[in-house]
């Protein structure tokens, strides 16, 4: 991952592009899990009704190690689907082109 930012700064300098950054805060609450993932209940949230009850998770939390996996499943595929291509060095970073400009993700 770091490899794909070099690149990108890299490329923008040399182009003397404009570069942003966004951060989207919800980004790891938006990615589905393939897998069955159970969790148990967090501390002041014990039904004392079920106290040995586990919550089986349908989509990623924060700190969850498939949570990176998810979202960025989630993303190149929405990419892919609204016309970006993967990069050839670099498979993380998408392409889109339209006349003479050029958006990286």
């Amino acid at each position: 991952m770091i490899e794909a930012i070099r690149i990108l700064i890299a490329f923008v300098a040399h182009m003397e592009f404009k570069l942003y950054q966004m951060n989207v805060k919800s980004a790891f609450l938006n990615g589905y899990l393939k897998e069955e993932v159970y969790v148990m209940q967090p501390p002041g949230f014990e039904n004392n009704e079920l106290p040995n009850h586990v919550f089986k998770l349908d989509k990623a939390l924060y700190g969850l190690k498939q949570a990176p996996r998810a979202w960025y499943e989630q993303l190149s595929n929405f990419l892919l689907k609204n016309d970006f291509r993967r990069g050839k060095v670099d498979n993380t970073l998408f392409l889109k082109s339209k006349g003479e400009h050029l958006l990286i993700v």
